[in-house]
Protein backbone atom coordinates (compact mmCIF):
# COMPACT_ATOMS: atom_id res chain seq x y z
CA UNK A 1 0.00 0.00 0.00
CA UNK A 2 1.43 3.45 -0.54
CA UNK A 3 2.12 5.89 2.18
CA UNK A 4 -0.27 8.17 1.06
CA UNK A 5 -3.19 5.58 0.80
CA UNK A 6 -2.46 4.86 4.25
CA UNK A 7 -2.19 8.04 5.44
CA UNK A 8 -5.68 8.58 4.21
CA UNK A 9 -7.34 5.10 5.58
CA UNK A 10 -5.66 6.06 9.32
CA UNK A 11 -7.51 9.44 9.05
CA UNK A 12 -10.82 7.69 8.48
CA UNK A 13 -9.87 5.23 10.94
CA UNK A 14 -9.26 7.98 13.44
CA UNK A 15 -12.29 10.40 12.71
CA UNK A 16 -14.29 6.68 12.72
CA UNK A 17 -12.72 5.68 16.65
CA UNK A 18 -13.47 9.18 17.39
CA UNK A 19 -9.79 9.75 17.84
CA UNK A 20 -9.52 12.77 15.39
CA UNK A 21 -12.43 15.25 16.31
CA UNK A 22 -13.62 18.26 14.23
CA UNK A 23 -14.84 21.60 15.77
CA UNK A 24 -13.50 24.37 17.90
CA UNK A 25 -10.54 23.18 20.22
CA UNK A 26 -7.99 25.07 22.41
CA UNK A 27 -4.49 23.91 22.04
CA UNK A 28 -1.63 24.31 24.47
CA UNK A 29 -0.50 27.17 22.47
CA UNK A 30 -3.62 29.22 23.04
CA UNK A 31 -4.63 28.87 19.12
CA UNK A 32 -7.98 27.56 18.38
CA UNK A 33 -7.89 24.43 16.48
CA UNK A 34 -10.72 23.12 13.73
CA UNK A 35 -9.76 19.81 14.70
CA UNK A 36 -8.04 17.99 17.67
CA UNK A 37 -6.50 14.35 17.51
CA UNK A 38 -6.28 12.17 21.14
CA UNK A 39 -4.44 9.30 20.98
CA UNK A 40 -5.66 8.39 24.36
CA UNK A 41 -8.67 7.02 22.35
CA UNK A 42 -7.46 4.27 20.76
CA UNK A 43 -8.61 2.89 24.28
CA UNK A 44 -9.65 -0.81 23.38
CA UNK A 45 -7.80 -3.68 21.85
CA UNK A 46 -8.81 -3.59 18.65
CA UNK A 47 -8.39 0.28 18.05
CA UNK A 48 -4.45 -0.04 19.76
CA UNK A 49 -3.97 -3.37 17.29
CA UNK A 50 -5.04 -1.23 14.16
CA UNK A 51 -2.92 1.39 15.98
CA UNK A 52 0.16 0.02 16.21
CA UNK A 53 -0.52 -1.91 12.31
CA UNK A 54 -0.28 1.42 11.09
CA UNK A 55 3.22 2.83 12.93
CA UNK A 56 4.61 -0.96 11.61
CA UNK A 57 3.54 -0.14 7.94
CA UNK A 58 4.90 3.08 8.14
CA UNK A 59 8.21 2.14 9.82
CA UNK A 60 8.82 -1.18 7.77
CA UNK A 61 10.79 0.74 5.06
CA UNK A 62 13.15 1.63 7.73
CA UNK A 63 13.24 -1.21 9.77
CA UNK A 64 16.68 -1.75 9.80
CA UNK A 65 17.70 1.36 10.90
CA UNK A 66 16.51 0.90 14.46
CA UNK A 67 17.44 -1.73 17.13
CA UNK A 68 15.13 -1.24 19.73
CA UNK A 69 12.18 0.67 20.45
CA UNK A 70 11.26 3.73 22.94
CA UNK A 71 8.23 4.60 24.60
CA UNK A 72 8.61 7.86 26.70
CA UNK A 73 5.92 7.55 29.71
CA UNK A 74 3.12 7.61 30.18
CA UNK A 75 1.45 7.11 26.40
CA UNK A 76 4.49 6.37 24.66
CA UNK A 77 4.92 3.39 27.02
CA UNK A 78 1.45 1.69 25.46
CA UNK A 79 2.48 2.69 21.96
CA UNK A 80 6.10 1.05 22.09
CA UNK A 81 4.94 -2.29 23.81
CA UNK A 82 2.06 -2.23 20.92
CA UNK A 83 4.47 -1.37 17.90
CA UNK A 84 6.93 -4.40 19.05
CA UNK A 85 4.21 -6.84 18.95
CA UNK A 86 3.14 -5.04 15.37
CA UNK A 87 6.60 -5.41 14.34
CA UNK A 88 7.17 -9.08 15.17
CA UNK A 89 4.32 -9.99 13.59
CA UNK A 90 5.61 -8.78 10.70
CA UNK A 91 8.58 -10.97 10.75
CA UNK A 92 11.00 -7.86 13.03
CA UNK A 93 11.43 -8.91 16.33
CA UNK A 94 12.85 -5.43 17.94
CA UNK A 95 13.47 -5.38 22.07
CA UNK A 96 11.48 -2.39 23.45
CA UNK A 97 11.89 -0.07 26.53
CA UNK A 98 10.19 2.75 28.44
CA UNK A 99 10.49 4.66 31.23
CA UNK A 100 8.95 5.96 34.75
CA UNK A 101 8.38 8.98 35.72
CA UNK A 102 9.78 8.49 39.41
CA UNK A 103 12.64 6.66 39.51
CA UNK A 104 12.55 3.28 41.69
CA UNK A 105 14.58 2.94 44.93
CA UNK A 106 13.86 -1.05 45.36
CA UNK A 107 14.23 -3.94 43.22
CA UNK A 108 16.30 -3.15 40.50
CA UNK A 109 15.56 0.54 40.79
CA UNK A 110 16.49 3.77 38.38
CA UNK A 111 13.72 5.59 35.47
CA UNK A 112 13.94 2.51 33.00
CA UNK A 113 12.21 -0.69 32.35
CA UNK A 114 12.28 -3.00 30.04
CA UNK A 115 15.51 -4.42 26.99
CA UNK A 116 18.21 -2.35 27.77
CA UNK A 117 19.75 0.39 25.36
CA UNK A 118 23.53 0.16 25.24
CA UNK A 119 24.65 0.07 22.24
CA UNK A 120 21.40 0.19 20.25
CA UNK A 121 19.88 2.08 17.65
CA UNK A 122 16.84 3.70 19.18
CA UNK A 123 13.59 4.67 17.92
CA UNK A 124 11.26 7.29 19.87
CA UNK A 125 7.86 6.39 19.39
CA UNK A 126 5.03 8.69 21.03
CA UNK A 127 1.25 9.98 19.55
CA UNK A 128 2.73 13.74 18.26
CA UNK A 129 5.30 16.24 18.83
CA UNK A 130 3.72 19.35 20.32
CA UNK A 131 6.37 21.07 22.04
CA UNK A 132 9.53 18.69 21.88
CA UNK A 133 9.55 18.28 25.41
CA UNK A 134 8.87 14.35 25.78
CA UNK A 135 11.48 13.61 22.78
CA UNK A 136 14.18 15.44 24.43
CA UNK A 137 13.76 14.13 27.42
CA UNK A 138 13.94 10.55 26.32
CA UNK A 139 16.71 11.74 24.02
CA UNK A 140 18.94 12.87 27.36
CA UNK A 141 18.01 9.42 29.03
CA UNK A 142 19.31 7.19 26.01
CA UNK A 143 22.41 8.78 25.92
CA UNK A 144 23.07 8.58 29.41
CA UNK A 145 22.47 5.13 29.21
CA UNK A 146 24.49 4.17 25.62
CA UNK A 147 22.35 4.03 23.55
CA UNK A 148 21.76 6.32 20.52
CA UNK A 149 18.93 7.64 19.16
CA UNK A 150 18.00 7.72 15.42
CA UNK A 151 14.38 8.44 14.63
CA UNK A 152 11.05 9.71 15.80
CA UNK A 153 7.75 8.11 15.06
CA UNK A 154 4.55 9.75 15.22
CA UNK A 155 0.85 9.28 14.76
CA UNK A 156 0.02 11.99 13.36
CA UNK A 157 2.18 15.41 12.19
CA UNK A 158 0.44 18.96 12.58
CA UNK A 159 2.97 20.51 10.42
CA UNK A 160 2.12 23.73 12.20
CA UNK A 161 4.82 26.69 13.47
CA UNK A 162 5.90 25.90 17.28
CA UNK A 163 5.35 29.02 19.57
CA UNK A 164 8.31 30.59 22.32
CA UNK A 165 7.06 33.25 23.90
CA UNK A 166 3.89 33.72 22.86
CA UNK A 167 5.33 34.36 19.11
CA UNK A 168 5.10 32.54 16.98
CA UNK A 169 8.35 30.05 15.38
CA UNK A 170 9.28 29.97 11.53
CA UNK A 171 9.46 26.08 12.16
CA UNK A 172 6.86 23.42 13.53
CA UNK A 173 8.17 21.33 16.78
CA UNK A 174 8.87 18.49 14.16
CA UNK A 175 10.91 20.51 12.05
CA UNK A 176 13.11 21.66 15.53
CA UNK A 177 13.36 18.29 16.55
CA UNK A 178 14.78 17.12 13.28
CA UNK A 179 17.15 20.26 12.78
CA UNK A 180 18.49 20.35 16.37
CA UNK A 181 19.15 16.33 16.43
CA UNK A 182 19.45 15.51 13.37
CA UNK A 183 16.42 12.57 13.77
CA UNK A 184 14.05 11.28 11.10
CA UNK A 185 10.57 11.66 12.26
CA UNK A 186 8.53 9.23 10.05
CA UNK A 187 4.63 9.85 10.98
CA UNK A 188 1.68 7.73 9.74
CA UNK A 189 -0.50 10.94 8.63
CA UNK A 190 -0.04 14.29 8.51
CA UNK A 191 -2.14 17.91 8.21
CA UNK A 192 -1.63 17.85 4.48
CA UNK A 193 -3.31 14.39 4.51
CA UNK A 194 -6.10 15.80 7.02
CA UNK A 195 -6.15 18.44 3.97
CA UNK A 196 -6.92 15.68 1.35
CA UNK A 197 -9.74 13.71 3.67
CA UNK A 198 -11.62 16.26 4.73
CA UNK A 199 -11.69 17.91 0.90
CA UNK A 200 -12.50 14.26 -0.54
CA UNK A 201 -15.13 12.30 2.18
CA UNK A 202 -18.41 13.32 2.24
CA UNK A 203 -18.51 13.42 6.12
CA UNK A 204 -16.20 15.71 6.63
CA UNK A 205 -16.13 18.02 3.51
CA UNK A 206 -18.42 21.00 6.01
CA UNK A 207 -15.10 21.14 7.65
CA UNK A 208 -12.42 21.61 5.25
CA UNK A 209 -12.75 25.20 5.06
CA UNK A 210 -11.52 25.86 8.33
CA UNK A 211 -9.14 23.48 8.01
CA UNK A 212 -7.18 24.83 4.98
CA UNK A 213 -7.83 28.42 6.97
CA UNK A 214 -6.02 27.03 10.08
CA UNK A 215 -3.44 25.80 7.95
CA UNK A 216 -2.96 28.60 5.74
CA UNK A 217 -2.19 31.03 9.24
CA UNK A 218 -0.42 28.62 10.94
CA UNK A 219 1.43 26.09 8.46
CA UNK A 220 4.71 25.38 7.51
CA UNK A 221 5.53 23.50 4.72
Amino acid sequence: MSQDRAAQEFIAFAVQAGVLRFGEFKTKAGRLSPYFFNAGLFDDGAKLDRLASAYAERLLPHVGEFDLVFGPAYKGITLAAALAMALARAGHNKPYAYNRKEAKDHGEGGVLVGAPLAGRRVLIVDDVISAGTSVRESIAMIRAAGGTPVAVAIALDRQEKGVAGGQDLPESAVQQVQREHGLAVHAIASLADLLRFVDSAPEARQHAEAVQAYRQRYGVA
